[in-house]
């Protein structure tokens, strides 16, 4: 399928690797310029080169935090007039609650619920002068099935999904979405180290606790990165503008719900 977004120019937050590469890597496919995110300057390069050499688009580098004032304005910088805004983030690591101090919470929410929002403060206006506009922001299955240990990124998410509700209605006639993708568990750094941490609480090999997360799953497997990508530049397409204010589950049919 044609997606119409050729020429298009993209900001996907943390896309160096995992999720939000997958997602520039497949709006990098379907036609879009790019710029990618990230903190380690190496892992971007290589991402943003991989991506240059297979699909011959424009790609922009910045290597910064999207959560600090300094890393969205290089951001902005480097792509003043988005026309696609894919808004991800690393979430906080599994810890009980009882743990968690007021810096951490506010860290928290920073990073998952107040970066993304302003982002979107930031070029949602242009996207609507001009008619064209999509926002995907990346949360986690974990805003409907709760997970412990990870409650304040939960919390965060959850946060941002009904912040963005009502917003998302007040730009839908100007051609302007804002969706979220809800990702389960997917073959990324962050599922490994899930699966490590409950391979030694369980006393048993690596192996055997990814061969336990897979079953668990109706698909009987854990989800491809790339599947994701797919998904996330389809919402991104001139195809759905009457998709808005809509939370998309990806999890091989994990979340046991009939709505």
């Amino acid at each position: 399928m044609d997606l119409g977004i050729r020429g298009r120019k993209a900001i996907v937050c943390a896309s160096s690797k995992g999720l939000g590469r997958a997602c520039a890597m497949a709006l990098a496919e379907a036609g879009c310029d790019v710029v990618v995110n990230g903190r380690n300057t190496e892992v971007l390069a290589r991402t943003a080169a991989e991506i240059r050499e297979r699909f011959g688009v424009g790609v922009e580098e910045v290597a910064a935090d999207v959560a600090t004032p300094e890393g969205q304005k290089a951001l902005l910088t480097a792509c003043p007039s988005p026309d696609i805004l894919v808004n991800n983030n690393g979430g906080p690591p599994l810890k009980d609650f009882r743990q968690l101090d007021r810096a951490a919470m506010l860290d928290g929410v920073t990073q998952n619920m107040v970066t993304p929002i302003e982002l979107i403060q930031a070029v949602i206006d242009g996207m609507a002068e001009r008619g064209f506009g999509r926002i995907v922001n990346i949360t986690s299955l974990s805003v409907y099935q709760p997970i412990p240990g990870l409650d304040l990124s939960s919390g965060a998410r959850a946060g941002l999904t009904a912040f963005l509700a009502g917003v998302a209605r007040t730009v839908a006639d100007k051609n302007v979405t804002i969706n979220n993708i809800l990702p389960g568990k997917f073959d990324t750094d962050r599922i490994r180290k899930t699966v490590v941490f409950a391979a030694e609480k369980a006393g048993i090999s690596e192996a055997e606790q990814t061969e336990r997360t897979a079953n668990e799953i109706p698909a009987r497997r854990l989800g491809r990165p790339e599947e994701f990508g797919q998904a996330c530049a389809f919402l991104c397409s001139q195809h759905s503008g009457f998709i808005t204010g809509q939370n998309l589950i990806l999890d091989g049919g994990l979340f046991n719900s009939a709505f």
